[in-house]
């Protein structure tokens, strides 16, 4: 067959329409089956990025929430130990101050001590019968025993006080570094708040999810947080009874050394009020006994007199019967006349050994009386000296007594107290 074009075929196996068109059909249902799974990809692609980042938002805003939660706990607890150390630092204030006037009180109790034992001492120089152990010698030691308890007493008391400060000191310490810790956490906490992944101090970190040296569980923290809360309200509540303490026994020392100083000033009045008695006793007793000296004086001096006389009338009938015996004769008769001259003699001589016998006890009674106002001068001058050293001590015992705005002297209200104005006398 004749061709005017010529015509060549690839060398190729041909296929016919029927497997065009099959080939057609495969390949639109490969392109459907690409754009599903694509589409299906890129559905899913976006469901797991909306989930992803719903999920990365919220588990961002939830650690944000417990982050700010957790800011929130540490200020609240921060709070509370400030609060804490504030008070803390209140109470060790006023346990100083406390301290301090519980050792003033304890200072001023040198002059108690001394004013007392001057007393004492001075009450020992009393002499004779004076020196007795009555009420106000053993007021006075009682209230020396008064006196060192309570100095034993506030030593204590300060001792406690001092111990306790310096445990406060320690419980101090611990909160403010309680209270620094958690002002650095809380700086931290606030800085990974603020942190957002806009930031550019973010980077990857070699293991962040490691436990990290020295971490404790949360439970092991809440402890000690509360255990230091508890120990700080503790303290606050042993410092406030031992601050009450110090101010009990300060009060409780002073009434009891105001009610044995004023038992004791009573007990030396009443004693001077008894001497004072017994002095004025004595003093009636030696002027009694002087006027008495002064009466047997003259009845001795009288019955000398008539001793005197006497001893004159017996000489005067001696020489009338001497005289007499030179009679001569039967004239020198033994007459009633000698016989009344020798009774007289017999009774004169009789009437002056009566009286030479009166005159000697009248001079044992004068000299008897003597040694009794020796005597009663004596315990007089004992009593006049235990009377001023009784009015001594009260003198002295003003110093113990707190000031008081009065126009008297110390030496005046002793006068008055002891009633002595009528014998001092006048300036």
């Amino acid at each position: 067959m004749n061709s005017s074009v010529v015509t060549f075929e690839k060398p190729m196996q041909h296929i016919g329409l029927a497997d065009w068109h099959a080939k057609q059909w495969e390949l639109q249902q490969t392109n459907d089956t690409r754009r599903n799974d694509a589409f299906r990809v890129r559905h899913e692609s976006r469901q797991l990025r909306n989930e992803t980042r719903i999920k990365t938002e919220w588990d961002t805003y939830h650690n944000n929430a417990r982050l700010a939660d957790r800011v929130t706990e540490l200020e609240r607890w921060r709070d509370l130990f400030q609060g804490c150390l504030d008070r803390l630092n209140k109470e060790m204030k006023s346990l100083r101050d406390e301290k301090y006037e519980t050792e003033r009180e304890l200072d001023s109790l040198g002059i108690p001590l001394g004013v007392i034992s001057e007393c004492i001492s001075m009450r020992d120089n009393r002499l004779g019968v004076e020196l007795t152990y009555d009420d106000g010698d053993t007021e006075l030691k009682k209230e020396l025993c008064v006196v060192e308890n309570v100095k034993k007493l506030l030593v204590e008391r300060c001792q406690s006080a001092w111990e306790k400060l310096n445990r406060l000191e320690e419980v101090k310490f611990k909160l403010e570094l309680e209270i620094n810790d958690k002002g650095e956490a809380i700086e931290i906490e606030k800085d990974q708040l603020n942190f957002d992944r806009n930031c550019a101090n973010i980077t990857f970190k070699t293991d962040p999810t490691r436990i990290s040296r020295g971490s404790i569980p949360y439970e092991t923290w809440e402890e000690h947080t509360r255990y230091m809360k508890l120990l700080a309200d503790s303290e606050l509540e042993d410092t406030n009874k031992l601050r009450e303490a110090l101010f009990v026994v300060r009060e409780r020392a002073r009434n009891d050394m105001k009610a044995q100083r004023d038992w004791v000033d009573f007990t030396l009045r009443k004693r001077i009020y008894q001497t004072q008695k017994a002095r004025n006793e004595l003093e009636w007793q030696q002027f009694k006994m002087k006027e008495e000296m002064e009466k047997i004086l003259k009845e001795i001096d009288t019955l000398i007199a008539a001793l005197e006389d006497k001893t004159d009338a017996l000489k005067l009938c001696e020489t009338r019967l001497e005289n007499r015996t030179y009679r001569s004769g039967v004239e020198n008769a033994r007459d009633e006349a000698e016989m009344g001259l020798k009774d007289e003699v017999y009774q004169l001589r009789q009437t002056r050994k009566d009286l030479q016998d009166k005159i000697n006890c009248a001079k044992a009674t004068y000299n008897t009386l003597e040694d009794q106002l020796m005597f009663i001068q004596r315990d007089l001058a004992n009593k006049n000296q235990s009377l001023m050293t009784d009015i001594r001590c009260l003198d002295l015992r003003v110093r113990l007594r707190p000031k008081e705005s009065s126009g008297d002297t110390a030496t005046d209200r002793n006068i008055k107290l002891t009633r002595m104005e009528d014998e001092i006398p006048p300036t």
